[in-house]
């Protein structure tokens, strides 16, 4: 459900009525079926039915005594409710009726937290996705000084997540998550640590904003880099006027470099351009202009004196 943690895979430690652990040999049986197969064998050659029985009875002792713990459980062992030891790995007996198991995994475990809706610092509401990894670090206390460490654990951290979240900022959130991870971790580490129970490490996976902020955001970003990439064009502009200034002096300054320059002009043109194009020298297109500006003062003046002959 929303808002809430929900732990990952089975619980970490469950009471054992006889089982011998999630994929463990019977080991006890098959003792025992070993034990009542020698005693009918010594019965037929002694004709004592005796044996027989009490290899039956032998055969459920051991089946009901002997234990076998993997390399990652420990067994706490209750003698008639009161705390007797710690069993495991490997094999161990108990007393049938008497003993009670209870069986601890030490494994890591996950935690995953649900996304939650909360409001940060400047008001902002979001909904963080994080996962806590914890495991049990003493047995002992996790079975006998909390009722139910799972659940206890679970709403230090809710209360936890939302403290911390509830004291940052919506940048704060979005770019020091690990920094926010290891805040949460030290917190509830310190108040599990009682109940025997190891904060390994708090992630913060998502933080899930809303979707109007999403596009304002994006707004930002987008305006953000036009005014970036205008300033670049006019710092381009810039650097580009300067040295067009510098190319002026030096063509003033030898006069030369501008014929060089126009022939080089012309012969760009010429390669990217496929009409055909005729080209005028400078000194006579000069010439040819002061021709025909001559020649259109001269009709200026001849119709301005048949006007005043009219």
């Amino acid at each position: 459900m929303k808002g809430q943690f929900a732990p990952v895979g089975t619980s970490n430690y469950s009471f054992d009525s006889g089982s011998h652990g999630s994929g463990a040999t019977p080991v006890g049986g098959v003792i025992g079926i070993i034990v009542f197969f020698l005693s009918v064998v010594t019965a037929s050659f002694t004709a004592q039915v005796g044996y027989v029985i009490a290899g039956f009875v032998l055969m459920i002792f051991l089946a009901a005594s002997i234990r076998v713990a993997a390399e990652w459980e420990r067994v706490i062992v209750l003698r008639m409710g009161r705390y007797s030891r710690l069993s495991g790995p490997g094999l161990f007996f108990m007393v049938p009726i008497f003993e009670q198991l209870f069986r601890t995994d030490l494994r890591t475990r996950v935690w995953d937290v649900q996304p939650q809706e909360i409001m940060s610092s400047d008001s902002v509401p979001v909904e963080v996705d994080a996962v806590i990894y914890y495991k049990i670090d003493n047995p002992k206390k996790a079975v006998m000084d909390v009722e139910d460490f799972a659940t206890a654990s679970v709403k230090i951290a809710q209360t936890t997540l939302r403290d911390i979240v509830g004291k940052s900022d919506l940048d704060r959130l979005l770019t020091r998550k690990e920094e926010i991870g290891k805040d949460i971790q030290k917190i509830v580490d310190l108040a599990t640590n009682p109940w025997g129970i190891k904060i390994s490490g708090v992630e913060i996976k998502d933080v899930i904003l809303p979707e109007m902020l999403k596009r304002a955001m994006a707004k930002e970003a987008e305006a953000s880099r036009e005014k970036k990439a205008r300033l670049i064009k006019a710092d381009a502009e810039m650097e580009s006027a300067k040295l067009f200034a510098k190319a002026a002096e030096t063509i003033a300054k030898t006069p030369n470099a501008l014929k060089l320059r126009q022939l080089q002009t012309w012969q760009e043109i010429g390669a990217e351009q496929n009409s055909l194009m005729i080209l005028i020298p400078t000194e006579f297109a000069s010439e040819a202009n002061a021709v025909l500006g001559a020649a259109a003062l001269g009709k200026t003046e001849l119709e301005k004196a048949l006007k005043k002959k009219d």
